[in-house]
């Protein structure tokens, strides 16, 4: 899981955020104590559906990957080491956290993918995950990944899907959620109500064999997807309560409801679309 690629946040500039507001800016700085860890606890409740996605799409020996928005690089380690490929290109606005791989496979690069210049090569596989959500101009992005493939080459997408939101019960779970969606739109420009029209989008982008699945971890006390879902809440706190969905005692609530499990809801899941370049 990680932000969009960015500028990088580096202590050369200050440590601090830059002036836009992107992902990484204006919240879930990198810079602040404890976010890789909470890059991570997504990468516990997500990385195995990913890795099973990969393996049937054929990676191994000879595979060249981009991993984009690599963000800890779990997924990028995983695909040098375990995966077999022969050349990992993991890619992301601040590499801080993509820490080396000691197989010789992995290689690191700070770039933005929305700069027209971004050119890295061409893969047999390139991935992001919880990237394109945070984007605009997302179709035009997708095509210029699609076009870092070779023929024969598959393209590997991931983002958020909402399941609760549009209607009751306005539990203070449903509420928190309803607030951060909204907050990370007005700060980030994060828009998930696309996401379901996958397989059609990479229909439309030329894209052959197309599939999707969607998965969506359980809520359970002392899970790794409630844990994240209450460290993000507890990082975006105050562009919540701004939005005026809801308000302290029930943001306070539905963490605590995060915690012992009495959620009793669906987890934002993970939408994930594949195809294949003609």
């Amino acid at each position: 899981m990680s932000a969009d690629p960015t500028t990088p946040i580096t202590p050369d500039n200050g440590g601090g955020p830059a002036a836009d507001g992107g992902y990484g800016e204006s919240l879930f700085e990198p810079w602040r104590p404890g976010e890789g860890e909470r890059i991570d606890l997504g990468s516990l409740a997500y990385d195995h559906i990913t890795r099973a996605r990969l393996r049937a799409l054929g990676v191994g020996p000879g595979t060249r990957c981009l991993d984009v928005g690599a963000g800890t690089g779990t997924v990028a380690r995983w695909l040098a080491g375990e995966g077999g490929a022969a050349e990992v290109l993991a890619v992301d606005r601040d590499v801080r956290f993509l820490r080396p791989y000691a197989g010789g496979a992995l290689r690191t690069l700070a770039a933005d993918i929305t700069d027209p210049g971004f050119d890295p090569g061409r893969f047999d596989l390139v991935h992001a995950r919880f990237v394109l959500m945070h984007l605009p101009e997302r179709r035009r992005i997708i095509a210029r990944l699609r076009d870092l493939l070779v023929p024969g080459g598959h393209l590997l997408l991931g983002d958020a899907v909402d399941l609760t939101t549009a209607g009751p019960p306005d539990t203070p779970y449903r509420l928190a959620m309803r607030a951060m969606w909204q907050a990370l739109g007005t700060s980030l420009g994060t828009d998930v109500s696309w996401t379901p029209g996958y397989p059609r989008l990479l229909s439309e982008l030329g894209l052959s064999e197309v599939g999707a699945e969607v998965y969506v971890p359980p809520l359970t006390a002392g899970s790794p997807i409630a844990a994240f879902w209450s460290d993000t809440w507890a990082r975006s706190r105050e562009a919540m309560l701004a939005t005026g969905l809801i308000d302290a005692g029930q943001f306070a609530e539905a963490r605590q409801a995060l915690a012992t499990g009495t959620a009793t809801d669906l987890s934002p899941g993970l939408v994930t679309a594949w195809g294949r370049r003609p």
